[in-house]
């Protein structure tokens, strides 16, 4: 099955657009200055002799990797290209992805994250489209082996706006065209028994946005909110009326000699909602999709500890919890433990572009029954 993400959830997960879509990194730089704007030696005899400077390369050439135990290996490659429109706006990131699967999966997208008009406009959208093959060994906990393809389309676009301080609002847009069968015909038989069918929906929302963070990609200080629904809708193309509500919650702070503590608490629920449309499990370790609620809770810390000029060590732990209804239709709550999905892990991270704060990020999570996942990808997790 295809790790990084899940067809069912895509859409909706990308309509957030909370944050840059983690991804594995490397770049090809020109020669010139260094990354906190320092001459080396021989580029400062070049500048005597009366020859221009070099100038960074604004592009980044991404190899994606992602790899779990219970599923499959993933990797491909992602082209981004960085551009900064005024001084006082933020560094906007233009990508095109794709990825190919040991299961004979395959999925593409393209995304960009906008910082414009002095950052009092900022605009994120993208579209995401695969082919996945998905092999589950315990599909949402049913104790039932699952092998099933799954085609999804979908497109997501966010506009806000600043009013006042680091306040934003604005609104949000999402379609996705979902479509699931079983592989096999026991499969398809556990599917008709779950109740679980592919899907059309369209969707429109508001937003409510705070933040006062140094950065997109590497915060050191601030917090982070962000409080918004989407209202799926017949009219809107879908084939049902149901509503996606989110908040989500993130807080930095320095200490130490350049150490930073992280904080976020990420809330999902729903209402009306067709069971393939519930709130999944967002922690690493865990594959958003495989374990599904009409409501999910979860936090996270994580230690930024930095060891030299360029690189950091992290150590992070979290929980989630499904409630509320089941896709079976049973109720959950957080006092059952079997409701609770612990991760933990740790990771090493490299400061490629000091100037925008972007990383190469690579992270092992473990969680409970054997889930694990090692990531190699751009970017903090938030």
């Amino acid at each position: 099955m295809f790790n990084a993400h899940s067809p069912r959830l895509a859409g909706f997960a990308l309509a957030l657009g909370l944050a840059l879509p983690p991804v594995s990194a490397a770049e090809t730089i020109v020669a010139g200055p260094d990354e906190k704007g320092e001459e080396t030696h021989e580029q400062t005899k070049s500048d005597e002799a009366g020859a221009p400077k070099a100038e960074r390369s604004p592009w980044l050439f991404v190899p994606l990797l992602s790899s779990n135990p219970k599923l499959d290996t993933a990797a491909g490659l992602m082209v981004g290209y960085l551009h900064q429109f005024d001084e006082k706006s933020r560094p906007s990131l233009f990508t095109v992805s794709a990825k190919y699967t040991t299961s004979e999966s395959l999925i593409a997208s393209a995304f960009a994250k906008t910082s414009f008009g002095a950052d009092h406009h900022r605009i994120v959208g993208g579209i995401i489209s695969g082919d996945i093959n998905n092999d589950y060994e315990d599909y949402l906990g049913s104790g039932r082996a699952l092998e099933t393809n799954d085609n999804f389309r979908s497109a997501f676009f966010r506009y806000l706006y600043r009013v006042e301080g680091d306040w934003f609002v604005g609104g949000m847009a999402a379609y996705s065209n979902y479509e699931m069968s079983g592989r096999d015909a026991q499969s398809e038989q556990v599917l008709d028994e779950l109740g679980l069918e592919g899907f059309t929906s369209g969707g429109l929302g508001l937003v409510v946005q705070h933040d006062s963070r140094d950065s997109d990609f590497s915060a050191t200080k601030g917090w982070y909110l962000n409080v918004n629904n989407l209202a799926y809708r017949e009219e809107l193309g879908g084939e049902q009326d149901f509503d996606i509500y989110r908040v989500d919650y993130r807080g930095y702070w320095s200490h130490g000699d350049g150490h930073v503590l992280a904080w976020r608490n990420r809330n999902q629920f729903s209402h009306n909602a067709p069971s393939g449309s519930y709130s999944p499990i967002y922690l690493r370790g865990y594959t958003p999709g495989e374990y599904l609620g009409q409501h999910m809770s979860a936090v996270e810390i994580e230690e930024r500890y930095k060891l030299a000029e360029r690189w950091t060590a992290t150590a992070f732990a979290g929980v989630a919890c499904l409630y509320g209804d089941s896709v079976s239709g049973e109720s959950l709550d957080c006092g059952d433990s079997e409701n609770l999905y612990p991760a933990w892990g740790s990771g090493v991270q490299y400061l490629l572009k000091p100037e925008e704060g972007i990383v190469i990020n690579l992270e092992y999570a473990m969680g409970k029954d054997d889930n694990s996942g090692i990531y190699l990808k751009m970017g903090y997790s938030f």
